[in-house]
């Protein structure tokens, strides 16, 4: 049997708190009286990568948090398929694992109880299809995020940069910037960071990214390659120190969510000094922080850093699979890096790597039964 938990062990936090927003008004207005409405619902919010469409999601969900006594709960999703995704949902429900969990997780979505679920990041048009349609006659409602949704049964609400349509600016310090920038958040964000920090003034900025091309028409690889952000993260990379440049490649090659600085500390291979590497990171926001102490990138910016950064998968599995087979208390709070690590195993047709991913799963499933016949209080 796992190990219990003690006092000090790390408990996750479902859902993200509620952030600071600028120019979304009418958007949650909008969004909100639909919930209040038409529930249960499904509502995808699509826009480009840094548009602010999980920073909406997440302010929407906290304002209609009275209207759902089950409560909110948050899934990054990406390209997870639809068995990844309802064992992750069932882990969070505390519902059955294995070939009945989608049966006994309808069972307890339809309890009465209303929910806000929200895949955050969605890529996989069939995966998510098939989740939704699988929980259709429940209690919870669903909102989507997504560049885009190839989905019907759903309604799509555009998310575009805020105040784009007044003209108005967000980051009044970079202001002569919201243009040659797109009105993207993400990117005004990090340059706003940049000047305020001093490191460089708005003009300099300026001419940095029209000179580097940044008001060029070209072709995309996908919607997370934002040539405007790119070229802001590569003008803080070339400053950063090693220690902080390698703290942000163990960011961007994580598979999991999100991870602590010392897990990072780890895979990165930074010593004393990771404290201080962070705050750099933080310094001007290239790095987010979902959860207290729980640390992530933007996708957009974790594209812009792994293009010209590596870290070997073999080193993440290793570093997650022990950590996990070690303190199995922390399966819950780690779960996406383990999905990483199964991902990984089935790639490479290790069977070894198999074995050991197949045994934290079924540590998972001990645990199960053990919360299922703890008494309630």
């Amino acid at each position: 049997m796992p190990r219990r938990a003690t006092q000090n062990s790390p408990k996750p936090l479902l859902f993200p708190p509620l952030p600071r927003l600028s120019g979304r008004a009418h958007e949650l207005k909008t969004l909100s009286a639909t919930i209040r409405k038409t529930h249960p619902t499904r509502i995808a919010l699509i826009g480009s990568g840094g548009s602010g469409k999980s920073v909406l999601a997440a302010a929407l969900a906290h304002r209609v948090r009275p209207h759902f006594a089950g409560g909110l709960h948050w899934f990054r999703v990406g390209n997870w398929d639809f068995r990844t995704l309802s064992e992750m949902m069932a882990l969070s429900f505390k519902s059955e694992l294995g070939d009945a969990r989608v049966e006994k997780l309808r069972a307890r979505l339809a309890d009465g109880k209303a929910r806000l679920i929200v895949l955050d990041n969605h890529e996989n048009d069939a995966a998510v299809a098939e989740l939704l349609e699988a929980f259709a006659k429940t209690q919870a409602s669903f909102v989507i995020t997504a560049r885009r949704c190839l989905l019907s049964g759903v309604l799509l609400f555009p998310v575009t940069a805020p105040l784009v349509t007044s003209g108005a600016s967000a980051f009044p310090r970079v202001a002569t910037l919201t243009r040659l920038l797109r009105w993207n958040p993400l990117a005004l964000d990090i340059a706003d960071r940049m000047v305020r920090s001093r490191a460089i003034g708005a003009r300099e900025l300026a001419d940095f990214l029209e000179t580097h091309g940044a008001s060029h028409v070209r072709a995309i690889e996908h919607e997370d390659d934002l040539p405007e952000v790119r070229l802001l993260v590569d003008w803080c990379f070339e400053r950063l120190s090693a220690a902080s440049r390698r703290l942000l490649a163990a960011l961007a090659h994580l598979e999991g969510d999100h991870a602590d600085l010392e897990s990072l500390a780890r895979l990165a291979r930074v010593g004393k000094g990771a404290e201080s590497a962070l705050l750099a990171l933080q310094r001007w926001h290239l790095v987010q922080e979902p959860l207290r102490g729980r640390y992530a990138l933007h996708a957009v910016v974790r594209h812009a850093v792994s293009k010209r950064t590596s870290l070997p998968a073999p080193r993440l599995f290793e570093h997650y699979v022990r950590l996990l087979e070690r303190h199995p208390e922390r399966l819950r709070l780690e779960q996406t890096h383990l999905f990483g690590a199964m991902d990984h195993a089935h790639r490479t047709n290790d069977l070894r790597a198999m074995l050991r991913v197949e045994a934290l799963l079924e540590k998972l499933a001990e645990d199960y039964e053990e919360r299922l016949t703890q008494p309630r209080l």
